[in-house]
């Protein structure tokens, strides 16, 4: 399934229940305004706040078996992580492989996996925002090792909820604004997070030890200096 056809299939979705339990924004006391003003962070244009809003839903559109374009997209992940032209079963080890943790011995991908959450290299053909595999890894048994004792899809996860933290917050505004979309800029913000993560796993030679810590600097980066890490994105993808 391509990433346009996945976004109408949700534009389209009532998602009534998803956007329930979006909280609405907390009253923000005096220290919290003067800190918006230091920070000279703009507000989310109007007309931009309708597609906010979808992200936001989406994220909290959980993984539904019976819902078959979930299904598609669960099967697009795998097969462009894999590089492979097959499917796989719904449950089963080869999911750990990527780097989903297991339950109860059958070793299933973990049900409540919100969509969004699943923000994996799944919507292009060619997932180009990746480091080429002759600079970071090998192939074996099929699976893209990018990394040795590389967590990839937990990684995914907390970076996919860095990048959706930083739209609640408006750190994103003025990037979106003068895109005029969100959804774009979270997707490339999201990628350009994770060639950040790459540099810095390579650079400090990470171990899943050094996860929290790089975390934290990509927490920071992503809602402290976002257009610079699109930039470092965009100059990668250029070369």
């Amino acid at each position: 399934i391509s990433f346009a056809e996945a976004l109408q299939h949700f534009q389209s979705a009532e998602l009534s229940e998803s956007r329930d339990k979006l909280q609405a924004p907390q009253r923000r006391g005096i220290l919290a305004a003067l800190l918006r003003c230091l920070r000279a962070s703009p507000r989310l244009r109007p007309q931009l706040r309708r597609e906010q809003q979808l992200a936001l839903a989406m994220a909290q559109c959980a993984l539904d078996d019976s819902e078959w374009v979930h299904m598609r997209i669960l099967q697009t992940i795998y097969q462009q992580l894999t590089r492979s032209r097959l499917g796989c079963p719904r449950y089963g080890a080869h999911w750990e492989e990527l780097g989903f943790q297991g339950r109860r011995g059958s070793s299933p991908l973990p049900r409540p996996l919100p969509k969004t959450h699943s923000n994996l290299p799944w919507s292009s053909p060619a997932p180009s925002w990746l480091p080429h595999v002759s600079q970071l890894g090998l192939l074996n048994a099929g699976i893209l090792v990018v990394f040795q004792n590389f967590p990839f899809c937990i990684m995914s996860v907390n970076i996919t909820r860095i990048v959706l933290q930083a739209l609640r917050e408006e750190r994103l505004s003025r990037e979106c604004n003068r895109r005029q979309q969100v959804i774009g800029v979270l997707n490339e913000l999201y990628a350009a997070a994770f060639l950040r993560l790459s540099r810095l796993w390579r650079q400090q030679h990470g171990t899943v030890a050094n996860a929290g810590s790089f975390l934290k600097e990509l927490e920071s980066s992503t809602k402290k200096k976002p257009r610079q890490l699109l930039k470092s994105l965009e100059a990668y993808l250029s070369h």
